[in-house]
């Protein structure tokens, strides 16, 4: 902000710390398909698994297969987890480089 009076600057600006308006997007949509409380608490279940079957996620969610399809759709569109059909099962497991995206995009907080 810069001193009226003298012109000078207060402090330094805060844009060199700014995500660009793509990194922006890309976080809010991660962070769009983390702020429902089931999608977080999936989330989480598969990553303290390292992988996790579709069959074994409607017991510890308490949430029926489609709901368990509809979130793993939106957390997999929003690139947080990865499936691979194994028969008639899905298995899924985390995105890392993703979640290093973010974490780049939020920096050092």
């Amino acid at each position: 902000m810069t001193n009226v009076l003298t012109g000078d600057l207060c402090c330094a600006p805060l844009l060199d710390s700014l995500p660009t308006t793509h990194d922006a997007e890309r976080a809010a949509l991660v962070f769009s398909a983390l702020s429902d409380p089931t999608r977080l608490r999936l989330f989480s279940l598969i990553a303290t698994s390292g992988e996790a079957c579709s069959c074994n996620l409607e017991g510890p969610l308490q949430k029926s297969q489609p709901t368990i399809s509809h979130h793993t759709k939106v957390l997999s569109e929003a690139g947080l987890i990865v499936g691979t059909r194994r028969g008639k099962w899905m298995w899924w497991s985390i995105n890392k480089e993703q979640l290093a995206e973010v974490t780049r995009i939020l920096g050092d907080v």
